[in-house]
């Protein structure tokens, strides 16, 4: 029997991921703040993943059941949508202790479970490589600093015989697409220093987000990685044309471009 541990596991594409692994035989630990009740081959357990001593808890409960666990595969994460120098510095760390910090206290925690052989799966975004759209600067920057640590991860970890692979999503049609609709709306009516149309920032965002996939071609995808037997560096999915686009241009382009837009 196989075990692995999902983070994030009740939110849209970790629960597609933990609903595929379940399907193909994996016993899977469900990490998430708000968990569901055990299913066949589900084990959900209870955990702030910003919380050092709730992730050791959860490190005893799973010994408890295997010393062994075949992957780990992050899905959690937040989104944020704000000024950079309008923010205060508690959102400012808050999105990094959960995108960023959280992977890395999982990673090193659980490490004693995985063997020569083992995989982790680091969940990014499409922005890790892009240069970010105004005020979504926050988000971008986690992303790709998350992005770095996975790379760096990767080139250690190979030396123990463990693989590390990055899955970078564009738009999933999850929970999330209506948390960046919020964060929105939150800061163009908060912001003191923007003139913020927000019904024409709301059509670049809406661009970006109309092309959306389901979260179970994400989970698929997730199940593939698990089951590669040498997993690819970066997989990528629903890359969106218009950031790519955007990313093309010259930079001074680029930002003239949507300066226009936006002002």
């Amino acid at each position: 029997m196989k075990y692995v541990i999902v983070t994030g596991a009740y939110g849209g594409m970790g629960h597609a991921a933990v609903e595929a692994f379940r399907d193909k035989g994996y016993t899977v630990f469900a990490l998430d703040r708000h968990v569901g009740d055990n299913e066949d081959r589900v084990i959900p357990i209870k955990v702030d993943l910003t919380m050092a001593e709730e992730i050791e808890k959860a490190y005893e409960a799973i010994k408890e059941v295997t010393d062994e666990v075949y992957a780990i595969v992050h899905f959690a994460g937040m989104y944020n949508l704000d000024s950079l120098v309008e923010m205060s510095e508690n959102d400012f760390t808050r999105i990094f202790d959960v995108n960023v910090f959280s992977v890395y206290r999982v990673n090193k925690t659980f490490l004693p479970l995985l063997t020569e052989g083992s995989r982790i799966i680091i969940t990014t975004s499409e922005l890790a490589p892009l240069d970010p759209l105004p005020f979504t600067g926050i988000y971008a920057i986690t992303k790709s600093a998350l992005d770095r640590y996975a790379y760096s991860l990767r080139m250690e970890l190979q030396l123990l015989g463990i693989s590390v692979a990055v899955l970078r999503p564009g738009a999933v049609d999850t929970g999330m697409l209506g948390a960046s609709t919020s964060a929105l709306d939150r800061f163009c009516e908060n912001t003191k220093l923007y003139s913020c149309n927000a019904e024409r920032f709301k059509r670049i965002v809406d661009g970006v987000e109309a092309r959306n996939v389901p979260p179970s071609k994400v989970g698929r995808l997730a199940l593939k990685i698990l089951e590669k037997k040498r997993p690819r560096q970066v997989y990528k999915i629903n890359r969106n044309p218009l950031l790519l686009l955007l990313n093309i241009l010259p930079d001074r382009l680029a930002t003239f471009v949507i300066k226009l837009i936006l002002k």
